[in-house]
């Protein structure tokens, strides 16, 4: 019997968040493939920088780019005691409860919700969520998955108040659960290792498609100390780069898409088998759009060819995972990377035409037992070649390499509070590199000289 779905977005609760192409492409791949199984779908995304009701509300609209990122709505909120030590103010980003409530009240013939996580110290937001769905929707069971759910599973059976916790990908686990719940007949089951037998995630059900996240490939051929690649998807598997420009001309020429963010986690890894060929054939079909990499890159991979092919086909916005320029440094957190391959790699870029501002590098900070002198030395040499630092704070996460450092590194208990994992936090500084120290630096960075070409 066809049920009545609904997939909630939750809330952002923290210090500071901005829409870098956000979408929750897990959940909306999920929706697409219960709606294969004729199901009816719903979506309410709290984080909806375009609600209609919540612009009238308020009398204000978030500033929002050509490219598809911007600004959220937020309120700011009470901060939970473990976070007061920060001096900062604490926001709720996205549509506020009583909106939520409104549109809750739309799909009062709902059979379950769907509810998906992200940061793992952003959970406030999904237990808030939960907890009106349960006071408004009383008896429709709740089904959690996601990040947060997958690295701190029992947190969230514990504590989310969900009916249900999915850990790792749902695909498969959510038709277990209707098979159980609902005693559902499975009409549509897709390959988990074929990631082209998915249909496309239900973008339609957003209220504006500013812009279309994309994956290549889930998982990542390298293990790097502090990161969770491995974790959510333990093998590496790619798609046909074909099949992807199938899908970027179905959001191009059906719904006018013209900007595309990469979620990949090794994008250009075997260039030669994914992006070039892939590149090429968005030329070759003469399809024009825009493409954004927020994620971190692999320097190692940058030639002169892959340059010129990621310069002539539109990619606006690149960022390259660099983390540190100290050698022992790079070797124990993944060894990814050597500064001579950073160096390299800027050179054929600008080459290709990107200027020094346009090639941003992120750079580790806040580590177990990082000093301020590595940050440093990785900050001045980046300009030395020619591009520019991003900080990104690290954030420590439940079974990765680095997390048992974490923990005797931490003066918070960061094993039994995700909200520690906060990067705001810098869940893991010492004497040598402060919080102070870090603020100091951040400004610095402010105050450098813009050299960007604006690419059109």
């Amino acid at each position: 019997m066809r049920k009545n779905i609904l997939l909630i977005n939750p809330w952002i609760y923290d210090f500071a968040a901005y829409d870098f192409w956000l979408k929750p492409l897990g959940l909306l791949y999920i929706g697409s493939v219960l709606r294969a199984n004729n199901h009816r779908i719903s979506y309410i995304d709290c984080l909806d920088p375009y609600s209609s009701i919540m612009q009238q509300k308020s009398g204000q609209v978030p500033k929002r780019h050509i490219y598809g990122h911007g600004r959220f709505f937020r309120q700011v909120i009470d901060k939970p005691d473990c976070l007061k030590v920060l001096p900062r103010s604490y926001y709720r980003y996205g549509i506020d409860t009583e909106v939520f409530r409104v549109e809750l009240g739309r799909y009062p013939e709902t059979d379950i919700v769907l509810i998906s996580s992200m940061m793992t110290y952003w959970y406030p937001g999904v237990f808030e969520a939960i907890k009106i769905i349960k006071e408004m929707m009383p008896g429709v069971p709740v089904v959690l998955g996601g990040k947060y759910a997958s690295l701190c599973y029992d947190h969230a059976v514990t504590n989310s108040g969900a009916d249900y916790v999915i850990c790792g990908r749902g695909e498969k686990k959510i038709l277990e659960i209707f098979q159980n719940l609902f005693d559902e007949d499975i009409i549509f089951e897709p390959d988990g290792e074929n990631l082209d037998a998915l249909p496309y995630p239900a973008f339609d059900l957003l209220h504006k498609i500013d812009q279309v996240p994309l994956i290549t490939s889930l998982g990542c051929p390298y293990r790097c100390s502090y990161c969770s690649s491995h974790i959510l998807q333990k093998n590496f598997v790619r798609r046909d780069p074909i099949k992807v420009v199938d899908e970027i001309e179905h959001w191009r020429k059906n719904f006018g898409v013209i900007d595309f963010s990469f979620y990949d986690d090794a994008l250009l890894v075997s260039s030669k088998k994914m992006i070039i060929p892939l590149l090429q054939e968005v030329k070759r079909r003469k399809l024009v759009c825009r493409f954004h990499c927020p994620n971190g890159l692999h320097l190692r991979e940058i030639d002169s060819q892959l340059s010129e092919v990621l310069y002539d086909s539109g990619f606006k916005t690149i960022r390259f995972g660099f983390e540190t320029a100290d050698f022992q440094l790079q070797k124990e957190t993944g060894g990814k990377v050597k500064n001579e391959e950073l160096r390299q790699a800027v050179i054929h870029l600008k080459k290709a035409g990107y200027k020094t501002d346009d090639i941003g590098v992120y750079l580790l900070c806040g580590i177990p037992g990082q000093k301020t002198a590595d940050v440093m030395q990785s900050i001045d040499f980046v300009l030395k070649c020619g591009a520019k630092p991003v900080l990104a704070e690290y954030s420590p996460i439940p079974g990765t390499g680095m997390w048992t450092e974490a923990l005797t590194a931490s003066p918070f208990d960061i094993q039994h509070e995700p909200l520690y994992h906060n990067n705001s936090l810098l869940s893991c500084r010492n004497d040598d590199f402060s919080y102070e120290v870090y603020s100091k630096i951040k400004a610095m960075l402010k105050t450098l000289p813009k050299n960007k070409k604006v690419m059109t």
